[in-house]
């Protein structure tokens, strides 16, 4: 499980610097989908897994670092959070036992496609899926860290390569070869710097300038990013540009955030139960 830990000094950062929408509600749901983040580029939308990969990719070299072992599990929490915010599943209801974030199934809301191969890929296994399977389970499923062989299908592969390509395709990367003495690898350098500079601000300010101290009160793709940063690792990448002071200010604020009880927060009015219910799962891991 990923940790946040406070630089040594600035000199150590330089070296590793349903087939229709059911009711108006769920009409309503994918709009807002559509709207939030009214400051982000208009001209590029990006999902919660393009952005956490994004925030992951070296910029000249195109690829994540070898010792990142966290940033797959990540992007599937990602596909999790995308398709409850375009109201696509959602969480069984906590019932008179109150069962926990972990304990509740993901359900089936509307299998109207998303557009996304990943997203849409997943939506057609958690839809032929029975018995319902909990987000922590998902999370495990879609990885490929199952010992069930009859459930390997679940696994979604060269997730990170795919979401690559759509970057690619929406003109942030682009692909190079690059040689490894033994083997060579597939790259997607930083073409577009000024929207990964954009991304990287928001997540900034949301912990200095915009700080409000109260994640029910942020923008929830916001949270849902820095709950996924946090959890694939990358949010080094996103506060490594700061000042030393600005930079102990922003961890020690995201750190504060990582470490609410997802079981109380997910209760709270208008929560996005699934953002916590993915945090309370890489907890638990």
């Amino acid at each position: 499980m990923t940790t946040l830990t406070h630089r040594a000094r600035r000199t150590e950062v330089g070296k590793n610097s349903e087939k229709k929408v059911e009711s108006e509600e769920d009409a309503n749901q994918d709009r807002s989908q559509d709207n939030e983040d009214t400051e982000d580029s208009k001209d590029i939308r990006l999902t919660l897994m393009e952005e956490v990969l994004l925030l992951g990719l070296k910029d000249k070299e195109g690829y994540t670092s070898f010792w990142n072992d966290c940033i797959s599990s990540g992007l599937r929490g990602g596909i999790l959070i995308e398709l409850a915010m375009r109201g696509r599943i959602y969480l069984e209801p906590p019932t008179m036992r109150k069962k926990r974030l972990l304990d509740r199934k993901v359900l089936l809301k509307s299998d109207s496609p998303t557009g996304d191969v990943l997203l849409d890929e997943t939506l057609k296994h958690i839809k032929a899926t029975e018995p319902t399977e909990t987000v922590q389970t998902w999370i495990e499923l879609l990885t490929g860290e199952t010992w069930n062989p009859f459930k390997l299908q679940y696994q979604l592969r060269n997730v990170r390569e795919r979401i690559a390509k759509n970057l690619v395709e929406k003109g942030i990367l682009t692909t190079e070869k690059q040689n490894f003495l033994l083997f060579d690898m597939t790259t997607h350098p930083v073409t577009n710097t000024t929207e990964k500079q954009r991304l990287v601000k928001k997540l900034q300010d949301s912990v200095l300038e915009r700080w409000v101290n109260d994640p029910q009160r942020m923008d929830k793709r916001t949270l849902a990013l820095l709950v996924l940063a946090h959890s694939s690792d990358v949010l080094e990448n996103v506060f490594s540009s700061l000042t030393d002071d600005k930079y102990d200010v922003a961890m020690n604020r995201a750190k504060d955030l990582v470490e609410l009880d997802p079981e109380v927060e997910g209760t709270k009015h208008s929560a996005t139960e699934m953002i916590w219910a993915v945090l309370a799962a890489f907890n638990k891991s």
